[in-house]
């Protein structure tokens, strides 16, 4: 394990993070706009929109094909969107590549690991069990866990508190502002991935590192948890 006074705690997001969840958010989203009378929004598209939870995935479909939605219809479209995508949680969605040996090398070096996620509890807990990743998480902060979301740095203090880890000595993984930002609020490390879902280039989100790939993570991680380390 890697040095340090306190065992790290290692924090992931999960759309855009641990998995590429886009195209069964793409066809959800779709669906409930063409019942209400919308265009369907190209995948590519839909990529930038994903982040911050169903709600606002739906508040930017509909202002992308028109007239924006208003606090009530977006309620019906949340409750929409929820149920349409709770039957087609990984119709499409897959595991990064690498990302397996990256949570079994933390695991098997006494990392505490956990999941923190703009997206419902109740559906985050059966997309990491459907991906087969449950057993590496024994912590997840969903969308609705608190009355805050991230970029809010409550969720991940929870998180933490519940792995019982140490503020100091821990990172949030993410690929959106949401992610990055929480890391900033909550005074801990952050690492970028490049691959997921933004409408801001990765670069340009301010994390203490950015990979392109899960097999750059562990140098990535290293690296940041010894300069975190140093006086």
């Amino acid at each position: 394990m890697h040095p340090m006074t306190h065992t790290p705690t290692i924090l992931f997001d999960l759309d855009g993070t641990l998995a590429d969840t886009a195209l069964d958010l793409t066809e959800t989203m779709n669906v409930v706009l063409t019942r209400h009378g919308r265009a369907r929004v190209p995948h590519e598209k839909v990529r930038e929109m994903v982040g911050g939870g169903a709600r606002k995935i739906m508040e930017r479909g509909f202002a992308y094909t028109g007239e924006p939605a208003s606090d009530k219809l977006l309620d019906q479209l949340f409750e929409e969107f929820l149920a349409y995508y709770g039957d087609h949680l990984a119709d499409h969605t897959q595991i990064f590549d690498g990302l397996v040996p990256v949570l079994e090398t933390l695991q098997r070096d006494g990392f505490k690991l956990g999941v923190v996620t703009n997206k419902v509890e109740g559906l985050s807990r059966d997309v990491i069990k459907l991906l087969g990743l449950d057993a590496f998480f024994p912590v997840l902060i969903g969308g609705d866990t608190l009355p805050v979301r991230k970029p809010d740095p409550a969720p991940l203090f929870e998180a933490i508190d519940r792995l019982n880890g140490n503020r100091s000595h821990a990172v949030m993984v993410g690929d959106s502002p949401f992610d990055i930002d929480a890391a900033k609020n909550a005074n801990v490390g952050s690492i970028a991935v490049s691959f997921g879902y933004t409408h801001i280039p990765p670069a340009e989100m301010g994390a203490d590192r950015l990979i392109d790939h899960y097999d750059e993570f562990m140098p990535a991680l290293n690296s940041l948890l010894e300069e975190m380390q140093a006086p």
